[in-house]
C-alpha cells in the first residue's frame, strides 16, 4: 500500500490530464446517438407491455426524463476525459436514487438506495450524473437558473468537503462512518423544513411488510392472504411464473451468510406478484413474493428484481471478478452502502436471466424532491453530495480524490457550470421523447 503522500501526489498528478477547470463544458459530440434510439435499443429486452409505461413516466417532465436515462447519460460521460481515478460507481446517482432505510440493528439510515448500474469507474462521473440531476430539479421546480446554479454549487462542495474530511480519517473511521436519519434533524435549521424532515422520517418508520401486508394484498373468501391485482403496475403471478419463482428461492438462499438462510428457513411461501417499480427499471422483469413467519400477521416481503448489463459497461472495460449481473448488483450495494440488507442476494433465473433479491419496504423513505423549494432543496443537495463522498470513500483512493479536489472551489463551479449546460440538453432530450410519443414512434401510457 502506498503512503498517503504517494496517494496525494496521485490524485494531483490526474490534474494534468484532467484540469479540475476541464469539468465545465458540455458540447455534445457530432456524432452523439439519437436518445429515442438509445432508449429503443434498451426496451429490444424488457416487457413490452410496461414500456409504455416507461415512456409514459418519463414524458412527465425533463427530471423524470432524466431519471429513466441513465444509458443517455452514461454514453455522454464516457465522451469526456477523465480522471481516471477509480471507484464503484452507483452508476445512477440522481437525487431521487437516496433515501432512507433501517439498519440491521434497526437504525434509521440516509444512503443511496439504487444500484441497478453500480460498476468500477471515475469518480466524478456519480458527481456530475448528481449534479445534473440537481440542475435538472432545481428548475422542474421553477428556480431560477440563479438558484440552480448554487444548488448544484453547494451539492459538488459538500462532495469534496467531506472527501477532503474522510481522507484525514483512519481505513476503520472511515468504513464506519455513516448518516444517521435522525442525528441530521439538529442541523436543520428551519421550523418548517424540520417538520417536514420529521414527517418524512415518521413515514419511514412505518413502511415495513406489516404496513405492505396491508396496503399490498387482501384476504379471499376462504380466509388465506393474497396479493392484489392492480394492473399494469401489480399483478399476480401466473402458475409458471409461481413455479420459477419457488425454484429460484433455493439458489437465492444459498447466497445469503449461514445465519441469514436460518432466519430465512423459518418463513414460507404464500403468494407472487409482477411489479412495476421505479422510472429506468420499468419493463425489466420484477416480482414481489409474501411469505409468513410466526403467523400470518408476521409477513416478509422480498424483491426480485432483473439485473442486466449495467449502462455503463460498453463504455468501460469491465476489471472486476463478478461478471453475474446479479452479484455485480449485490456486491457493489454492499460496498457502497453503510449498512446492507440482510436478504440481500442473487441468483440465475429462468431463460440464464440474472436477478437480485432484498426487502421490499424495510423502513424505507424518500424525499419529496418536487415540494422542495430552493432553501430546502439548497440543504437536501449538500446531504446527498456528503452521503456519495462517503459512499466513493468505501471504494475508492480517498485521500487520491480529496488531493485531486484541493481546497479550492475550482472542481465545484466547473461541475456546477456542467449540470446547468447539460439541464440544457436533457430539455433538448425530454423535448426529443416528446415529439417521437407525438409522432407515435413510441406508444406512452397514460399516468395516473
Amino acid at each position: 500500500m502506498s503512503s498517503p503522500a504517494e496517494r496525494a501526489a496521485q490524485g494531483k498528478r490526474a490534474r494534468k490530464y484532467a484540469p479540475r477547470s476541464s469539468h465545465a463544458p458540455w458540447i455534445p459530440a457530432a456524432d452523439r446517438p439519437d436518445p429515442v434510439v438509445v432508449l429503443e435499443r434498451q426496451g429490444a429486452d424488457r416487457l413490452p407491455d410496461l414500456l409504455p409505461v416507461r415512456y409514459g413516466r418519463m414524458a412527465a417532465g425533463p427530471f423524470a426524463f432524466l431519471r429513466g436515462a441513465a444509458a443517455v447519460m452514461a454514453g455522454d460521460l464516457a465522451a469526456i476525459p477523465h480522471t481516471g481515478l477509480t471507484v464503484q460507481l452507483c452508476g445512477d446517482a440522481h437525487l431521487s436514487n437516496f433515501g432512507l432505510f433501517a439498519s440491521p440493528e434497526r437504525s434509521l439510515l440516509f444512503d443511496l438506495d439504487d444500484f441497478d448500474e453500480t460498476y468500477p469507474g471515475p469518480f466524478e462521473w456519480d458527481v456530475k450524473r448528481l449534479a445534473a440531476s440537481v440542475a435538472v430539479a432545481a428548475r422542474d421546480n421553477g428556480h431560477p437558473d440563479k438558484q440552480a446554479h448554487l444548488a448544484a454549487l453547494a451539492c459538488v462542495g459538500a462532495y469534496r468537503a467531506n472527501m477532503r474530511r474522510l481522507a484525514r480519517l483512519g481505513e476503520l473511521a472511515a468504513w464506519y462512518e455513516r448518516v444517521d436519519a435522525h442525528e441530521l434533524l439538529p442541523l436543520i435549521r428551519s421550523a418548517r423544513h424540520r417538520r417536514r424532515a420529521e414527517q418524512t422520517l415518521a413515514q419511514a418508520t412505518r413502511r415495513t411488510s406489516l404496513h405492505a401486508l396491508a396496503k399490498l394484498t387482501e384476504t379471499t373468501p376462504d380466509g388465506r392472504r393474497r396479493i392484489i391485482h392492480d394492473p399494469p403496475l401489480l399483478e399476480p403471478a401466473g402458475i409458471s411464473d409461481a413455479a420459477a419463482l419457488r425454484k429460484m428461492f433455493g439458489d437465492y438462499r444459498s447466497t445469503l451468510a449461514e445465519e441469514r438462510r436460518r432466519l430465512l428457513d423459518r418463513y414460507r411461501f404464500v403468494d407472487a406478484a409482477r411489479k412495476v417499480v421505479g422510472v429506468g427499471s420499468v419493463g425489466t422483469r420484477c416480482f414481489v413474493l409474501l411469505l409468513t413467519g410466526r403467523d400470518a400477521d408476521d409477513p416478509l416481503f422480498l424483491q426480485i428484481k432483473e439485473a442486466g448489463r449495467s449502462v455503463l459497461e460498453e463504455h468501460i472495460p469491465y476489471h472486476g471478478t463478478h461478471l453475474h449481473p446479479g452479484h455485480r448488483v449485490v456486491s457493489g450495494q454492499r460496498l457502497l452502502q453503510a449498512a446492507g440488507d440482510i436478504f440481500l442476494g442473487w441468483m440465475t433465473g429462468p431463460q440464464g436471466r440474472a436477478f437480485y433479491w432484498r426487502q421490499l419496504r424495510d423502513m424505507k423513505g424518500s424525499a419529496d424532491i418536487a415540494a422542495m423549494p430552493p432553501d430546502e432543496l439548497l440543504t437536501y443537495v449538500r446531504l446527498c453530495g456528503t452521503t456519495l463522498a462517503r459512499a466513493h470513500a468505501r471504494s475508492g483512493d480517498r485521500i487520491a480524490i480529496a488531493a485531486y479536489l484541493g481546497g479550492a472551489d475550482t472542481f465545484d463551479r466547473a461541475t456546477a457550470a456542467f449540470a446547468l449546460r447539460y439541464a440544457d440538453q436533457t430539455a433538448r432530450d425530454h423535448a426529443t421523447l416528446r415529439r417521437a410519443l407525438s409522432a407515435g414512434v413510441l406508444t406512452a401510457a397514460p399516468q395516473a
